[in-house]
This record gives C-alpha cells, sequence and structure tokens, in this order.
C-alpha cells in the first residue's frame, strides 16, 4: 500500500478509458494527483480521488475514500505484467459480471471494504476502529506497508537491546523481540540413507513461523485487531478448514484460500518443512529458479530423470511445480501454486470430478487417458500421502456409508491436524456419528484447529453430553477453540456448566461479534447466539442491525422470521419472509421458508408454489425436494410427490431421506 505520485502508480492514467457493463470509466490525473471517473454509490457516473494504490506484482488496485471513513478498492485494476505477456492494460477483476452499485461486490459495496477486507495484512498495527453507532471506520496504522513489527512484533525491546546488547546478554537469542522466528537456526536438510528422503537435522519443535505467516496468507475471520506477534494465531483468527467451496474434496485449493491450508496437508510440513525453507520473507522471493530449488534436498538424478517425469526435458511437464504444484489463476491475471505438494492424481479426476495437475496442459484429453499414462509409467508408486478425498466427497454426496469413513478419518491420528479438523467439521450436524470416546479424545487434542472442530462437531449433542465434554475447553488457551465452545454450549442449563469460565466466553463472544459489526454474517452470528440463550429481545435488535449493515442479507431475513415463528407470530414471519422475496427473489432458501409459513397456518395449496419454486430454483438442495414432495404427497398428489423424489435422486442418488420417502410412497402406489 502506497500513496499515489508518478513512482508508484503504475496504471495509464493519461485519459484512458475502460469499458465495462455498459459503463465506460475514465482516467485521468491533474495538478499531481490521479482520478476515475465512475459509477459511484448512487450507480451514476462520478468523478473520485485516487487515495491510495495498491500492489504491485502481476496487478495494482486503487483505493478511494467514501464517506465514514470507508476505503473502497475499484473493479477495475491495471494489469502490470509486461506487454507481451498481455499486460500493460486496464481490466475489470469480474469480468463476466454486471455489477450495480449495492451489490456487495460492486467497488462501492462491503465486500470491497478495505478497513475489512484488505487493511489487516497490507498495513502495519492496523486498528479498524469501526463505530457501529455512526456507521463509520476511523481505521489507522502505523506503517502504511508491511513493516518490520507486523511479523516481530512491538520493536521497543530491539531498540533497548541494541543500544546496549552487554546489559542483556540473555536476549541475545531473540534480540529482544517478543517472538524468536529462529525454527530454522543451525538446520540442515540431508537425504536418509534407506529412502532417499529429505530429513531435518534437527525435528521442527513448533510452528511459529509458519502461524506467523499465516496470519496473512491463509484464508480465515479476524477475531480481533488487539494481539501482536507475541499472541498465538488462533488467538486472533478463525483459520478456515478444508470446507466445501473453498477447497476440492480432496484438498485441493478451488477458492482464493491463500497456501496455508493447502500447506498443512502436505508431506513436506509432515515432514518438519517451514515457509523460510524455500521463501525469503524479507525480499518475498524464492530460492533458485525452477527446478533447482527442489534438489537442494530432492535428488536431482532421481526426479529430473525421464523415468520420473516420462516429459522432454525441456517441457513444463518436466518442471516439479508443473505436477507438484499446479497453479489456480485468481484475480483473472494471478496464477498461483497449490502448496499442498500431492502426487497428480488424475485417477480421483475420474471418479470425483477433482481437477488434476495434468490437464493444465492436456486440456484436450479426458482425465482416464492422464490416469492411463500415469499407471503404465508408475505401475507401482508410492502411497499418496492425502488419502481423504474419496472419504469427504462421499460425505458431501450423501453416501450413506461417508459418515463412517469421515469418522475413520477424524479419529486417525497419522493425518494431519487440519485434515482431521476438516473430518470433524463435516461430522456437525450427525450426532449419532460421533463416537463419545474419540470426541472425548479429540476434545484434548494438541492442535486447535481440531478441538475447535469437535466443539462444532458436538454442538448437535445433548445438552449433559456437551456440558461433560465441552465445558473444560471454556478456559481454553485459544480464542477461537472457546467461541466455537461458547457457542456450542450456548443453549446448555446454566446449571451444568462452571459460571465464571461460562461468563469469560460469552463476553469474549460478544467482543468479537461486536468487533466485526461492519458485516452483516457477524450481527447475524450473535443473534442467533442471544435467541439460543433465551434473550429475544437481544436477538431481534441484532438481526436488525444486520439488515441496516445490508438490506440484502437474506440470512438475516431468515432468521429474523425463525425468531418470529418461535414467539407464535405467524403474520410477523410472513411479512419478513415476504420482505426478503422482495430483495432476493431468486432465493430458493427465502421461497422454502415462506412455504413452510404457509403450511404452519394451514395455507397448503399456496404454500406449494413456494415449496416447489425453491426446489427449482436451487435443485442442489436436497431438503427442498424432500419437503415439496411430502408436501405434494399430504395434499393428496402421491404421483407428483414420487415424480419430484425421482427427480431429486437423480442429482442425489445418496440422500437418504429421498430414497426411504421415494421407497414408502411407491409402496402405496397401486401397481
Amino acid at each position: 500500500m502506497q500513496l499515489p505520485n508518478a513512482a508508484t502508480v503504475l496504471g495509464d492514467f493519461a485519459d484512458a478509458t475502460f469499458q465495462h457493463a455498459g459503463v465506460t470509466s475514465r482516467f485521468t490525473r491533474r495538478d499531481g494527483k490521479y482520478y476515475v471517473r465512475t459509477d459511484g454509490p448512487d450507480g451514476r457516473l462520478t468523478e473520485f480521488e485516487i487515495k491510495y494504490v495498491f500492489g504491485l506484482a502481476p496487478l495494482q488496485q486503487y483505493l478511494v475514500e467514501l464517506p465514514g471513513g470507508r476505503l473502497q478498492a475499484l473493479g477495475i485494476a491495471w494489469d502490470a505484467r509486461p506487454e507481451q505477456a498481455g499486460g500493460r492494460r486496464w481490466f475489470h477483476l469480474y469480468p463476466n459480471e454486471r455489477l450495480r452499485a449495492g451489490d456487495p461486490l460492486h467497488w462501492t459495496g462491503r465486500l470491497q471494504n478495505w478497513n475489512f477486507m484488505c487493511a489487516d495484512c497490507h498495513s502495519t498495527n492496523v486498528r479498524k476502529n469501526y463505530d457501529a453507532a455512526a456507521r463509520a471506520f476511523r481505521t489507522t496504522w502505523s506503517e502504511i506497508s508491511v513493516g518490520c513489527e507486523a511479523c516481530h512484533g512491538p520493536g521497543s525491546g530491539h531498540l533497548t537491546w541494541a543500544a546496549d546488547p552487554e546489559a542483556r546478554p540473555d536476549r541475545a537469542n531473540d534480540k529482544g523481540f517478543v517472538l524468536s522466528l529462529d525454527e530454522r537456526r543451525g538446520v540442515s536438510w540431508a537425504r536418509h540413507l534407506q529412502t532417499g528422503r529429505p530429513v531435518r537435522s534437527v525435528p521442527r519443535a513448533t510452528t511459529r513461523e509458519i502461524d506467523m505467516c499465516a496470519r496473512c496468507h491463509a484464508r480465515r475471520g479476524q477475531l480481533t485487531d488487539e494481539v501482536t506477534a507475541e499472541n498465538s494465531l488462533h488467538d486472533g483468527f478463525r483459520v478456515s478448514l478444508l470446507e466445501p467451496g473453498l477447497y476440492h474434496p480432496d484438498g485441493q485449493m478451488r477458492d482464493e484460500v491463500y497456501n496455508y491450508g493447502s500447506f498443512l496437508q502436505s508431506r513436506m510440513y509432515a515432514a518438519g518443512m517451514t515457509c523460510s525453507d524455500c521463501h525469503d520473507p524479507h525480499t518475498g522471493k524464492s530460492g533458485p529458479p525452477d527446478d533447482a530449488l527442489c534438489v537442494q534436498c530432492h535428488d536431482g538424478t532421481k526426479y529430473q530423470a525421464a523415468e520420473h517425469h516420462f516429459h522432454h526435458p525441456d517441457s513444463p511437464g518436466a518442471r516439479c511445480a508443473g505436477c507438484h504444484m499446479p497453479t489456480v489463476t485468481y484475480m483473472v491475471v494471478d496464477p498461483r501454486h497449490d502448496h499442498s505438494f500431492r502426487t497428480p492424481r488424475p485417477d480421483l479426476s475420474v471418479k470425483l470430478g477433482t481437477p488434476n495437475a495434468c490437464a493444465g496442459c492436456h486440456d484436450d484429453r479426458p482425465a482416464r487417458w492422464a490416469a492411463d499414462a500415469i499407471a503404465r509409467h508408475h505401475p507401482n508408486p508410492t502411497p499418496a500421502f492425502q488419502t481423504f478425498g474419496e472419504s469427504f466427497a462421499a460425505l458431501d454426496r450423501g453416501a450413506p456409508s461417508a459418515t463412517a469413513a469421515a469418522a475413520a478419518v477424524a479419529a486417525d491420528a497419522s493425518q494431519p491436524a487440519i485434515v482431521r479438523a476438516s473430518a470433524w467439521q463435516r461430522l456437525a450436524g450427525r450426532a449419532g456419528a460421533i463416537d463419545a470416546i474419540s470426541a472425548a479424545a479429540v476434545t484434548r487434542d494438541p492442535s486447535p484447529l481440531v478441538r475447535r472442530a469437535a466443539a462444532e462437531a458436538l454442538s448437535v449433542a445433548d445438552p449433559a453430553t456437551r456440558a461433560r465434554l465441552l465445558a473444560p475447553l471454556l478456559s481454553d488457551p485459544e480464542l477461537s477453540v472457546r467461541l466455537e465452545v461458547v457457542h456450542a454450549l450456548a443453549d446448555v442449563p446454566s446449571g451444568l456448566l462452571p459460571a465464571q469460565p461460562m461468563a469469560r466466553a460469552v463476553a469474549d463472544f460478544v467482543k468479537v461479534m461486536r468487533f466485526n459489526a461492519d458485516q452483516p454474517e457477524s450481527l447475524v452470528s450473535l443473534g442467533t447466539f442471544h435467541a439460543r440463550r433465551g434473550d429475544p429481545e437481544a436477538a431481534l435488535d441484532s438481526f436488525r442491525e444486520a439488515l441496516d449493515v445490508d438490506p440484502a442479507w437474506l440470512p438475516a431475513y431468515v432468521n429474523l422470521a425463525d425468531l418470529h415463528r418461535a414467539r407464535g407470530d405467524e403474520p410477523q414471519v410472513e411479512k419478513v419472509l415476504r420482505q426478503a422475496l422482495g430483495i432476493a427473489g431468486s432465493s430458493g432458501a427465502a421461497h422454502h421458508a415462506l412455504g413452510l409459513a404457509l403450511v404452519r397456518q394451514g395455507r397448503r395449496k399456496e404454500a406449494l408454489q413456494f415449496l416447489a419454486e425453491a426446489s427449482r430454483r436451487e435443485p442442489a438442495n436436497p431438503r427442498f425436494a424432500f419437503v415439496y414432495a411430502v408436501a405434494l404427497h399430504d395434499a393428496g398428489e402421491a404421483a407428483g410427490a414420487v415424480r419430484e423424489l425421482r427427480r431429486a435422486l437423480a442429482l442425489h442418488p445418496d440422500d437418504p431421506d429421498l430414497k426411504a420417502t421415494l421407497a414408502a410412497y411407491a409402496r402405496e402406489r397401486p401397481r
């Protein structure tokens, strides 16, 4: 992040124009300042001054200040690549979208807000300072870009030590910093005599360096801005697990996940690698180029040979990263390597539809062709390190045996912690599949990711079980764990819980949600928490505040309607859901909720229209089809119910509710 001037601005502001989705934007410069004329918060063309530039390569973005202390990132960016690579041009970050003012992804929307989305990683000692009453930010920072203290913590102790090192010989190792990133000090790598694999001279005993990098190089939610380098990663952030939508079932990156979650799955992480084994944290550059980086540790005579990669030596298929670190392009022009360092598995592409590195070059060939080619060249392959893909994929599609398979992954101590945690997270809502002995053990797991996911999985257990297993974690050292635990215990009778730890955890939860009160999802979480704790008025306030922040945030409407339903106010339920349809008319969830509300009012014929629309609009949700089929059957339309179930089963062949209900209804019909 930099101030705009002739040295920092890379884009063409010499009266350049760019057209997208019917809007012509113009970039100009006068009196040493930079301007863009584009569609503003009201949709009208308006001129805005560029306040900051953001990034260098392969693209640069531009920040505009809007009322309320909001810095917003333009959706039009400058392609900083060389012209021969397709660069030196303006382009839109959402080329296939017609974004208009009011859309969260429009440059004026909350999802392009620097204060929330960007600042914490791109400046040093950022304080968001969101004022919920004023709906405004007073964000501050100590350094406009990333400085030494972002990773090393407050520097005052270092200055004191540096002024007179002899006065503090006990600080010689850490040089006065609050955190020593010294996990590689005196460490070397050698090849194992029998296996030939790289072995660290001293086992890695901590993850300090990796966790420091993860503060920005992980997909995560920020819990507070009061932490420094001295605090744990999991005290300031909620790291995303290998969740559907973010990752493919086999753990390959899908959405923009920033490497940490990928690296934790890898054999290299398990072997003791740290980020700085390959990357210089001060220059931002990797070590030697291309394969030279890899063969510093790996045997080049083996892995650079045609017998291993079976490609021409000068082709992309012969490069280590080409096969083991395939790229996904984000932000249109930014290809990023997957850091899970996996063996190419086109056989899984055949089974699961996941990507594979071979298709990066051979996109004209089917996955089966690539799988057969690898099998011919490597008939006895080294066992893959990531082995959870089929279990996760089966659970995602609702296969009957999938729950037991995922539970086995969750209980397998040989699996990486993030994999076990992701398995526990996928088991959330399946209390019957969770073995009490395993659950008791996992709540004492050394990984905060696993403890947090276990609390989420146990949130549907009976109150006594939750109290027995999770109450000790109310005093967990990691804030991210305590938040998940207190959420799971929210509706447990107070007599089953320790009063003081519960009170402190409740206060922590409320504080974190209020810290993120600029986002509607945080306010909805706070509202559901209040509702579960028996405070409907506080819940109503939170849901209404969420709608003030984002009037189109559908979950706020659905939860607000559910709160009215719990209070027996069905007319208000209908009113809220009809408001939701007026704003999010394409939502299957809103149609489904309104259909259920009409069923409860006895207006079944009218309800069928909305239940049918929900199933039509969101065919990926088998629950909508199931409920619609049951409603048809109850209305005397048995044939229609059977047709709907068969249609849904064609999309969800493993769904147990659809299968059982179809079997029952089919038996009722005369042959």
